[in-house]
């Protein structure tokens, strides 16, 4: 079986790698997709700062992040009011519907829990979407690179102490098992990344299809090489990982686990590499303006590619944390929505690793209390669905929220991607 999957895996990587060599030759001469950088004339002024540095004082930060969070509060507020809406248009109630949701998020041990539970994956996959819009780039493919993450998390879990014939320590295999479902992402991302860099070809376009490949590799996996050979199993999932690969929940009795705190870790070390290391420097501006970053001497084919890995990378992670810390198996369709309301996600908490923190609880709390909700009132899930799709449309037309309620625009816009060769 491993030899199977391995070179199933190899024809499908070494296939990716011989269309992106000819997409490589067949765009020389053709221009890169950046555009021309035109330096200064001799005669022009150069920019130059400020003979004073900016002086922060605490009522301008608390203005700053008042304006910063105005528009994603007033986003959800609306687009609560408007599900009340619906759901009133559809016989139910809205206070009664809004009360079992409430008690479903957070109205118990229990829920708190599973609200941790949700929030997971979705503050991973929130991060990938994020640091990708920081460079400028729109990363849709996170979908797929969580699920390939995930299958290679399960691979290393479940075959790997067959593999070497001895059993591992916990201390290694869980690393393992996370490190290259992650790596795998990375390297699921940077294939779009390169043709983006190197031929111009839009992200957009690259990551969608690059889900459709991973989803039906994935499927074949599990109904194939990879599916539990257990004769009582009629679904398409893997056997069990090792008792060695598993994450342990962070309380006795209850599901939420070590995964959660490190989503929280990660997200602080994202915030850190962005604002206070050189290359998160360098991401942030390419993604501002690629032909000043370019005349600045930064190297932007290569950012463009190290930024869609790193997504990629975070968005893998997603997939073997769901893998290693609470289904100890992967499933096929388990993560059907995670890389996809991350955009959401992305676009709500404003792209600041914290903002999506707070972002990524919210959803995982209106999908955990939907349940309670729909008991409580006979309301459709499908509810929080339309919630969470009018948050995304508020938050990504942010127009329309400043013409209902009159704010004017302020500070940095964000980039969300950039055009065909831009």
């Amino acid at each position: 079986m491993l030899v199977y999957v391995l070179g199933f895996l190899g024809a499908v990587l070494l296939g990716t790698l011989a269309i992106v060599f000819f997409a490589v030759l067949a765009g020389k001469g053709k221009g890169t997709g950046q555009k021309s950088v035109i330096p200064p004339s001799a005669g022009s002024p150069l920019p130059t700062p400020s003979s004073a540095p900016t002086r922060y004082t605490f009522k301008s930060i608390i203005f700053s992040a008042v304006d910063s969070l105005l528009v994603p509060l007033l986003a959800v507020l609306t687009a609560i009011l408007l599900g009340g809406i619906v759901i009133a248009v559809v016989g139910g109630d809205p206070f009664a519907a809004y009360k079992g949701l409430i008690q479903g998020a957070f109205g118990s041990a229990k829920a708190l829990s599973e609200t941790g539970v949700w929030a997971t994956p979705y503050i991973f996959a929130g991060l990938a979407v994020a640091v990708a819009f920081k460079g400028g780039l729109f990363n849709i493919g996170a979908e797929g690179q969580l699920a390939l993450g995930a299958v290679v998390a399960a691979l290393i879990g479940y075959a790997l102490p067959g593999w070497l014939g001895f059993d591992l320590p916990a201390i290694i295999h869980i690393p393992l098992a996370i490190g290259l479902g992650a790596l795998m992402g990375a390297l699921w991302a940077a294939i779009p990344g390169f043709l983006k860099a190197y031929t111009g070809g839009h992200e957009v376009i690259n990551t969608i299809m690059m889900n459709y490949i991973a989803l039906n590799i994935t499927s074949f996996l599990m109904n194939g090489p990879m599916k539990d050979p257990s004769p009582t199993n009629v679904i398409a999932r893997t056997p069990a990982i090792a008792e060695s690969a598993r994450i342990a929940p962070l309380f006795e009795g209850f599901r939420v686990h070590w995964g959660f705190i490190l989503a929280l870790l990660v997200a602080v070390l994202i915030w850190l590499l962005l604002q206070k290391t050189t290359f998160g420097f360098e991401i942030r501006m390419v993604g501002s303006n690629p032909d000043a970053a370019k005349y600045a001497g930064i190297n932007v084919k290569r950012t463009i590619v190290l930024t869609m890995a790193l997504s990629g990378l975070l968005a893998g992670l997603a997939g073997a944390i769901e893998v290693t810390a609470l289904n100890y198996r992967h499933e096929l369709g388990f993560s059907m929505g995670y890389g996809f309301d991350a955009i959401a996600i992305a676009l709500l908490g404003k792209t600041n690793p914290f903002g999506v923190v707070i972002a990524a609880i919210l959803f995982g709390a209106m999908r955990n209390g939907a349940t309670r909700m729909q008991f409580l009132t006979m309301i459709p899930v499908d509810v929080i669905s339309i919630i969470q799709a009018l948050i995304l449309l508020f938050v990504a037309a942010d127009a329309i929220i400043r013409y209902i309620y009159r704010i004017k625009a302020r500070g940095e816009r964000v980039t969300l991607t950039r055009g065909w060769g831009g």
